[in-house]
């Protein structure tokens, strides 16, 4: 299991605000339920409106369509219409987008981590009250 590094440094107030403005800076681009789970989509390749809803369990068209919009708008993604019969749109990964993947490695990491202590403190417990 991975362990986290902690620092006994206590940060000033200053560098404090600045982080707390970035964390926040970031979690308005990349945060909330569906823009890292459509990233991570389209990491296996371009896709098409209805492959990616079909591969997001759970995401509705409409809040699939709005996410889409904010992550072109914030350079993750483009959207590339073929013109032609049909007209074909198909989403993909800007090069932007490779900054993100230092933060998705370390985001699955601690989430197989987290997940393997929340197993064991339940198995903990069921071993306790039974």
């Amino acid at each position: 299991m991975a362990k986290l590094k902690v620092s006994n440094e206590r940060p000033s107030r200053e560098q404090c605000k600045a982080r707390l403005s970035s964390i926040a800076d970031a979690l308005y681009v990349i945060g909330g339920k569906w823009k890292l789970r459509i990233i991570v989509a389209l990491k296996e390749g371009n896709s098409r409106f209805n492959e990616l809803q079909r591969t997001i369990e759970g995401i509705s068209a409409k809040v699939l369509s709005a996410e889409l919009k904010d992550l072109e708008l914030n350079g993750f993604i483009t959207r590339n219409v073929f013109t032609g019969t049909p007209v074909v749109v198909e989403y993909e990964l800007t090069d932007y987008c490779e900054t993100l993947n230092d933060v998705l490695n370390s985001l699955s990491t601690w989430g197989a981590m987290h997940r393997e202590t929340v197993k064991k403190s339940m198995r903990r417990k069921k071993t306790v009250v039974a």
